[in-house]
């Protein structure tokens, strides 16, 4: 008897020694780069000296005059009173800008974790008026790597950061994982670090005289008072939204997993009226005559396959209405206006979009030879930032659109 509970007990120590043990690794994450809040703070610069676009990103036309955010670095500011010859003719620098609006001669920008506002009354000479600090506490500079970066390095669980995070740099942490007998290795649970990745580009939009941004699943509504934006409510959740696009009494949400309309009849107080879930992806929507134009595309992080253009019925924004879709090439931003339907996508393409159930059949012009990002149409100007220039044309004549300047972007 006393040799077999010897044995049953040397038996149970065998399996339980084989059943796991945890194995301490180190993985490479990205670690935040800090700046002091002084410094950060001070480091905005209004210049009359311009200087070349080396990216493309955001870009708005207010009186004549077209501001281009390049992300991270700052605003180029080109005066566009003869699109045909475009001055590049000053730079706001400005630290971790990504998105910008202009209402009531004020261009409103975010920098980071704070927005910041510039008197535009005269667009070449930008005067920085003020900022609200750290309303945007959860934004970070863009990854442009496979890795994940150390959370409790860029949020400690004290609330003690130290400074404003402008980068990154690759580093180590410790991780730990179970190793079971004949079975999968099982990651340990590890609150200090996030394996996915976080951008900063935020999405503004303007309606009446309220600023609404979308970022880190919040959107945060600010009054547009003469002397300051005011924020107005708490924070909204609303998940993953990439754009925003206001029409009517209504905003327009692009997500990674569809298009959420919102009513803000009340606008500090916006209410969901529908999702429609099968529009996938993370680009642009724009709306007229109460159709919406919703552009998804591959090779993103928001997990579409798929290169296509949708239109969506919203004359009753409680049950849109998906009408058609169309395989695209890889579209990006896009435009409407008077029923003309203007997208990036294998260049630039020109759509009658009168009828959404021929639009395709419908183009009017397909210029190629450029990877068109983002677009604005303008009394029969179009304005489109791509990957190597920001390029105009004119659209007066449908059937014969010309190409008025291009600015080079290195």
């Amino acid at each position: 008897m006393k040799n077999l509970c010897y044995l049953v007990l040397l038996a149970t120590v065998m399996v339980a020694c084989k059943e796991s043990y945890v194995e301490t690794y180190w993985e490479q994450v990205n670690e935040p780069v800090f700046m002091s809040e002084s410094e950060f703070r001070s480091s905005v610069v209004v210049s009359h000296q311009a200087q070349k676009i080396s990216n493309y990103g955001k870009i708005c036309f207010y009186e004549g005059y077209l501001f281009v955010s390049e992300s991270g670095k700052g605003i180029h500011i080109i005066d566009n009173t003869d699109p045909s010859n475009p001055k590049n003719t000053g730079f706001i620098e400005l630290l971790g800008n990504a998105d910008i609006s202009v209402r009531d001669n004020m261009l409103y920008a975010d920098s980071y974790i704070d927005l910041v506002w510039f008197d535009v009354s005269n667009p070449s000479e930008p005067v920085l008026k003020g900022r609200l600090e750290a309303v945007f506490p959860e934004v970070l500079p863009v990854i442009d790597n496979g890795y994940g970066y150390d959370y409790e390095s860029c949020f400690p669980t004290d609330g003690k950061r130290q400074g404003i995070i402008v980068g990154w740099k690759l580093g180590k942490v410790k991780r730990e994982r179970v190793i079971g007998y004949g079975m999968e290795e099982v990651m340990l649970a590890d609150k200090a670090t996030n394996s996915g990745v976080n951008g900063s580009m935020s999405r503004f939009c303007l309606y009446g005289k309220y600023l609404y941004t979308v970022m880190n699943s919040q959107m945060q509504i600010f009054y547009l008072s003469p002397e300051k934006p005011e924020k107005v409510s708490e924070n909204i959740y609303i998940g993953d939204v990439e754009t925003i696009f206001s029409y009517k009494d209504c905003l327009f949400l692009g997500t990674p997993t569809g298009m959420s309309i919102y009513s803000v009849k009340d606008p500090i107080s916006p209410i969901r009226c529908s999702t429609i879930w099968h529009v996938l992806g993370c680009d642009p929507v724009v709306v007229e005559d109460d159709l919406a134009y919703v552009t998804v595309h591959s090779g993103n992080f928001c997990g579409q396959n798929n290169d296509e253009l949708f239109v969506v019925d919203v004359s009753d924004v409680e049950k849109p209405k998906q009408l058609v879709s169309y395989a695209m090439t890889n579209p990006k931003g896009l435009g409407i206006e008077n029923g003309i339907l203007f997208l990036c996508d294998d260049g630039l393409k020109v759509f009658n979009a009168k009828d959404p159930y021929t639009l395709v059949a419908n183009i009017l012009t397909h210029i190629k030879g450029m990877d068109g990002y983002d677009l604005i149409p303008y009394k029969q100007v179009l304005m489109m930032i791509a990957d190597d220039g920001l390029y105009q044309y004119d659209y007066s004549n449908l059937d014969d659109i010309k190409q008025l300047s291009v600015i080079p972007i290195n």
